[in-house]
């Protein structure tokens, strides 16, 4: 019996050696799976903390391309009243110079119409006093053939002048 007792010790020791072993192990896998869990609460923390930074910095570039949409709006309104004002003038310039035509017109009209009128009232007479001195009419036609006076325009060469 002496013999079978201490077979016994060597395998409770064993028994013991194995056991401890096994809650080392139990107790290495738990702290193993304390530290990921932790490891992964932080990360999960610190990915929660980017996700806030990158939500801040979206509403701020929102913001920014808001402000920046509105101004190019402004501007692009700007140009189109100022484009406007610049139409509304010209318009306005071209209805002025057209009026200044017209009565440029209408002043050329009545002075060939008085003309015409002198004409018939006493003929030739709008060769002397239609001529500057350089031969020319005064609305700037060259006189055919006709000399230049030397006398002045209220002295006719040939006959009295009346006033």
């Amino acid at each position: 019996m002496i013999t079978a007792f201490p077979e016994r010790e060597e395998s409770a020791v064993d028994t013991w050696v194995i056991v401890l072993i096994v809650v080392v192990v139990v107790a290495l896998l738990a702290a193993l799976a304390l530290a990921l869990a932790k490891r992964n609460r932080i990360n999960g923390a610190r990915k929660r903390e980017q996700a806030r930074d990158h939500l801040r910095e979206a509403q701020l570039r929102g913001a920014q391309a808001e402000k920046e949409r509105a101004a190019a709006e402004e501007q692009a309104a700007r140009a189109r009243r100022e484009r406007a004002e610049v139409e509304e003038r010209t318009r306005l310039a071209e209805q002025e110079a057209e009026q200044r035509t017209a009565t440029a017109q209408e002043h050329a009209s009545a002075a060939e119409q008085l003309r015409a009128k002198a004409e018939k009232l006493a003929p030739g007479l709008s060769d002397q006093h239609g001529r500057h001195a350089d031969g020319r009419h005064a609305d700037g036609r060259a006189t055919e053939g006709h000399a230049t006076d030397a006398a002045g325009p209220d002295q006719s060469a040939g006959g009295a002048t009346r006033r």
